[in-house]
Parts: C-alpha cells; sequence; structure tokens
C-alpha cells in the first residue's frame, strides 16, 4: 500500500522537461520582473591601454577646438567683426573664418547639416557607434567629469567605500571639492558657448563686472546647469534612454562594421585560471570581470553587442591588460566585424573587414557630390543681389495722359566692405522709364540718365522705384521683363525679373 500510495504521489518537476514547460516558465518570470527598475550607480575603474590614450588625444583636440576657437581672430576689414567663428545675431550674419553667411543663405547650414549626417552614417557603417564613444560631446565631457572625479575621490573601489562610508569631514570635503570642479567646468563650458554668439574678449570683460546682458547670463547659466548634469550625474542614462541614436545605428550596421566584439569561439567556456593550469579544454576568459568593471555604461559585452554599448573600447584595454598577464594572446575583446566572428566561430580563415561596398561607396558619393556643389556655390557666389516686390494695392496706375504707372520696392544686397553705385535700367519693356526716390541727384527721370543707387558696405539698400509705360505700348494685362542693376566701378550686375501690370 505505502509503495502504490508513493506512485500515485505527483513527480517533482526535473530539469529534463519539455521546451514548452520551460517556455511557461519563462514567462511567468518575465511577468515577476518589473517594469522600471531604478538606476544602478556606475562606477567606471581606469585603465590604460591603446585605445585609451586614442581617446585622451581626441578628448584634449576637442576640447581645445571648443574651448579656444571663439579666440582666433579674422581680419575682415574695418567695421567687421574679427572674431573667426561667430553668429552674429543682432547683425543677422554667420562668420566662418573667409566665409559669410546671409540669413537668405540659410541653405549652406542645411548642407552641413546633410553633409554631417553622411559622414555620421559612414562612420557608424564603418566603425559603428565610434562617434558615440569617442567624439560625442556627452562623452567627451563625461570623460572630463570621471577623470577629475578620480583624481579626488580615487578610482572604482575608493569611491565605492567612500559612498558607502558613514558621514565625515573627509567625505563632505573630498564630495564638496568634486562638485566645485564639476561647476567650474561646466561654467567655463556654458560661457564658450555663448562666445560663439558674440565677441569673446567683450563678452569676458563685461560678464564679471556685471555689463553683459540678462539674456547672455541666462544661457551661460542654463548651459553651465545642463554640464553639470549630463556628464556629472545622468551619464550613462543620457547614451541609453535620451540619446535616439542607439535606436538608428542598428540600421547603418552590416556583417562588416567593425564593432566591439568578445569573440566567444575563442574565449569559452569560460573560468578562474590558476597560475601553471593546462589551458586545454577551456577558453581564454578568465571571468575576471574587468570588462565590465571599466564599461562607462555598466554592461558585459560577452553578453553581446547592447543597446548600452557606446563602443568606446575600454573593455578592449582592459581584456588585453589580463591577457599580457596570463600569457594569452591579446584580442579576445577586439573590434572587428560579424562576418569574421561567424567565420572564426566555424573553425575557418579570418576575414579581412571590408572597407568598400555599396552602402559605404554610395555614402562616399553623397558626401563628394553634395561637398562639391556647396563647394562650387562659395566659389562663385556673387557679393551683390538685388530683390524686387511688386507693389499689391494698387497694381497699376492710369495717369491722366493715358500712361501706366507701376510701382515697385527694390532692395539691394551689398555684401562688399565697400560702399557702391549701382545703376538702374530695365529690360523687356520697350520705351519705358523708371524713376527711384532717393537715387542720386543729376540721374532718373527727366535727366536722360539711368538711376543711380548707392549702398553702404555690408548693408541692404532699400528703394521705391516707378516704371512708366506710354499710351498704347502695353499689349495685354501684364508684360515680362527685368530690372538689371550694374556695378559702376566693376561693371558687374544683378538681375530680377518682375512683370508690368495694366487694365
Amino acid at each position: 500500500m505505502a509503495e502504490a500510495a508513493t506512485q500515485q504521489q505527483p513527480a517533482a518537476p526535473s530539469h529534463s522537461s519539455s521546451p514548452e514547460a520551460e517556455t511557461v516558465l519563462s514567462r511567468e518570470e518575465q511577468k515577476q520582473q518589473p517594469l522600471y527598475t531604478g538606476r544602478v550607480q556606475v562606477y567606471p575603474k581606469s585603465i590604460s591601454g591603446r585605445v585609451r590614450r586614442v581617446k585622451w588625444l581626441l578628448l584634449g583636440l576637442c576640447l581645445g577646438v571648443y574651448y579656444l576657437a571663439p579666440w582666433i581672430r579674422w581680419d575682415r576689414g574695418p567695421g567687421a567683426p574679427d572674431q573667426a567663428i561667430l553668429i552674429d545675431m543682432p547683425d543677422r550674419r554667420a562668420y566662418f573664418f573667409w566665409i559669410e553667411i546671409w540669413p537668405q543663405e540659410v541653405y549652406y547650414l542645411t548642407g552641413i547639416l546633410i553633409l554631417g549626417a553622411l559622414a555620421l552614417f559612414l562612420a557608424t557603417s564603418i566603425g559603428g557607434r565610434v562617434w558615440c564613444g569617442f567624439t560625442c560631446p556627452q562623452t567627451v565631457w563625461t570623460d572630463l567629469y570621471m577623470w577629475v572625479e578620480r583624481l579626488i575621490e580615487g578610482d572604482r573601489g575608493a569611491r565605492i567605500r567612500l559612498d558607502k562610508a558613514p558621514p565625515s569631514g573627509g567625505k563632505v570635503a573630498k564630495k564638496s571639492l568634486k562638485h566645485l570642479a564639476w561647476l567650474l567646468i561646466a561654467f567655463v563650458t556654458g560661457g564658450a558657448w555663448i562666445m560663439y554668439y558674440k565677441d569673446a574678449p567683450t563678452l569676458v570683460s563685461e560678464f564679471f563686472v556685471g555689463e553683459s546682458s540678462l539674456t547672455v547670463y541666462f544661457f551661460t547659466g542654463l548651459f553651465t546647469l545642463t554640464t553639470y548634469l549630463l556628464a556629472g550625474f545622468a551619464r550613462e542614462q543620457v547614451c541609453t534612454y535620451m540619446c535616439p541614436w542607439p535606436r538608428f545605428q542598428a540600421a547603418l550596421l552590416d556583417e562588416d562594421s567593425l564593432v566591439v566584439t568578445y569573440r566567444g569561439w575563442r574565449g569559452e567556456p569560460r573560468g578562474p585560471h590558476r597560475k601553471g593550469q593546462t589551458w586545454e579544454g577551456r577558453g581564454d576568459c578568465i571571468d575576471c570581470k574587468l570588462c565590465v568593471a571599466v564599461c562607462p555604461t555598466g554592461i558585459d559585452i560577452r553578453d553581446g553587442l547592447q543597446l548600452e554599448c557606446i563602443g568606446c573600447g575600454l573593455c578592449v584595454d582592459a581584456c588585453d591588460t589580463v591577457m599580457d598577464r596570463v600569457g594569452r594572446p591579446r584580442g579576445l575583446i577586439a573590434f572587428d566585424t560579424d562576418r569574421n566572428r561567424i567565420a572564426c566561430s566555424a573553425g575557418g580563415e579570418p576575414q579581412q573587414p571590408k572597407l568598400f561596398r555599396l552602402r559605404t561607396i554610395l555614402y562616399l558619393v553623397l558626401i563628394g557630390a553634395i561637398g562639391l556643389f556647396m563647394l562650387g556655390l562659395l566659389t562663385f557666389r556673387s557679393d551683390l543681389e538685388v530683390n524686387v516686390l511688386h507693389d499689391r494695392n494698387p497694381l497699376f496706375v492710369t495717369l491722366s495722359d493715358g500712361s501706366i504707372r507701376n510701382g515697385y520696392t527694390i532692395k539691394i544686397l551689398n555684401k562688399d566692405r565697400a560702399e557702391r553705385l549701382f545703376t538702374l535700367g530695365v529690360e523687356g519693356l520697350e520705351g519705358a522709364s523708371v524713376a527711384v526716390i532717393g537715387a542720386e541727384e543729376g540721374s532718373g527721370e527727366g535727366t536722360g540718365e539711368a538711376p543711380r543707387l548707392g549702398a553702404k558696405p555690408d548693408t541692404v539698400a532699400s528703394y521705391r522705384a516707378f516704371v512708366l509705360l506710354p499710351s498704347g505700348t502695353l499689349s495685354g494685362k501684364l508684360k515680362a521683363f527685368s530690372f538689371v542693376l550694374t556695378d559702376e566701378a566693376s561693371g558687374a550686375t544683378a538681375r530680377h525679373d518682375s512683370v508690368f501690370r495694366g487694365p
């Protein structure tokens, strides 16, 4: 009886359960997991190596350009700003060394943005998130902040112990010094950004004596605060949750993109290793987790390419350091392609990355074509433009002698740094005469000379013009013609098509 009763008891679940049962269990476990978990503080460990040296070099280059560029001078002549890179909002100009962009030339900015996007696409297709890991402003300033943090509080272990320690004078002093240093960096960062919109020496001299505008103080404070919060506190949260780029990059990567890769075919099975033990029957990974400790986003690259990975490559330096210590070849974690990983996993020959493939060639062609087009526009751009606006009310006026008069507003854009004098004429309107309010004396209607119009340096000159057509010379309700503006000194011309209207 006891034996029969024992047989009737339900069997305990075993590891040999069916895949369907395992799926059900995994789903139940997933239901129990919270949809949102709080942030886990990341304490990146410092590491040295080839990748880290490249990052330091690029960090210094990026910060040097950002902080020093507003102080570069460029002589544009009398009355013009001498700052090489300047966005002059009051005068509505953008200056970049010898290039001067007017508001109506905003298409240059569009072209620059398109070139930047294509360059980012190309870099991602070749090297994965190389922009994120090496030159993104969030990465650059976070690296700088972490360097200051290590300098004051110590490396990973010391910072963990300091955060867990009870309040003390030493802890308060270190924390206060760190945040003061962070705020100073943030302030210099915010101030440098404002210098791109106002002359740097003038801004500095006015700022500290209270003579700057409220706008300057507001935006300096705003950029100081955002730098302090994003680089000091948000850090990897910006890359994971705020930045849209990780969501886009999957569409730009392919099997030949170089991304940070754990070569599992060589590292598994992983496990601790003692000196003198054989390496037969096991992988090169000793499961030291140093690659996790140095990661600025706190992920384990051995789990594969992940959304949080910014491609900084610090885990490459960490793993190479460990491989040197245990006497194994470097490259267990490396910048590698998916094609090579699959080939080596199957025991095949290593595959060299293909830098030139359809998508990268397409990006290069587009960058070259758009770049040459913009270069051509800059090379052959005119320093003179004329815009004409026909009067809307009334469209025309019939005078007592039967002649018809149309009114126009003419705007002359003199992009030169010298005052210029122009003559105004019309083409395509036989028998017409032109009168301009404000024309130079001795020119215009009744003098037998074409109206002469002056334009001051680097300004827009506006005039009211009237075109008169004798009675009976207009066939139809309107006639197309052109205004022609001629520079008396150089002979350069500018044209604008318009229409003459009648009854």
